[in-house]
């Protein structure tokens, strides 16, 4: 009779534990990216969703012991679709603000976060306040934190938004734009490292007003999904601490994302 008690209790205790032995292995946990946002997502050469963003997020996943697969979804409906269930995080380089945290919540921050303008570099602008950009064209991804800051700070340029970071630089090394604001990271991957990018140049001083950048770079989830939120902080505790999220750092990065340094 004890024994079989101890083994219902052992069963009952085993059937209630989330993403440990056999149930991690049984779990998915779908995640959401663009795909549009090298070097942090994109599709790859065999059409493979790829970046830091991916390999961090599959790293976490061996971290928690638990299948995940990725879904490429839309910037400007990344959020809606989160809150539909398409997906159950987002892992997208996307900005903790305190406007989306009225929707979402997020995970503790996995990057430093910071913006630039960036324009060509045979441009004559030297002066990045609302004053000095008066009258010019200035374009960012739209439904982003760029696009906010502009269009709350910069009531006399024009602003242009686009649906891919991808199209903003094509006008911008088209000259059809004077300036672009964007993430600065990948805004240096890109004037650094792309042979387009190399039209252009970073200018002005880092944006780090936290009312547009906020306090990081994190994942989002759904508000009522806690017990992941809080499974996804101490995965990426344990990346950091184990030297995995350096080792990912430095195959993308010359500069260490979660200090800018």
């Amino acid at each position: 009779m004890n024994k079989h008690i101890s083994a219902l209790a052992l069963s009952l205790l085993l059937s209630v534990i989330p993403f440990s032995g056999v149930n991690a292995a049984e779990k998915t946990i779908r995640i959401g990216t663009e795909g549009a946002y090298p070097p942090f997502n994109f599709f790859n050469a065999d059409g493979k969703l790829a970046g830091f963003d991916v390999e961090l997020a599959q790293a976490l996943c061996d971290k928690m012991q638990t299948k995940c697969t990725f879904v490429a979804q839309d910037w400007d409906g990344i959020i809606p679709a989160l809150l539909a269930g398409k997906y159950d995080v987002i892992v997208a380089s996307m900005f903790i603000t305190e406007k989306r945290k009225l929707k979402v919540d997020f995970s503790d921050p996995y990057q430093k976060s910071a913006m630039t303008f960036v324009i060509g570099k045979d441009s004559t602008l030297t002066d990045f306040s609302p004053e000095g950009m008066d009258g010019k064209i200035i374009g960012a991804q739209g439904s982003t934190t760029q696009g906010d800051f502009l269009n709350a700070l910069y009531p006399n340029s024009d602003i242009r938004l686009y649906p891919t970071q991808d199209a903003v630089n094509l006008d911008l090394i088209s000259g059809r734009i004077d300036a672009q604001v964007g993430d600065m990271i990948p805004m240096l991957d890109w004037t650094k490292k792309s042979t387009d990018g190399n039209c252009c140049t970073l200018a002005g001083e880092p944006i780090t007003d936290p009312k547009y950048v906020g306090d990081g770079v994190g994942m989002a989830l759904r508000q009522e999904d806690d017990e992941l939120r809080l499974k996804l902080n101490e995965a990426l505790a344990a990346v950091i601490a184990d030297g995995t999220y350096k080792k990912i750092n430095d195959k993308f990065f010359s500069v260490n994302i979660l200090t800018l340094q």
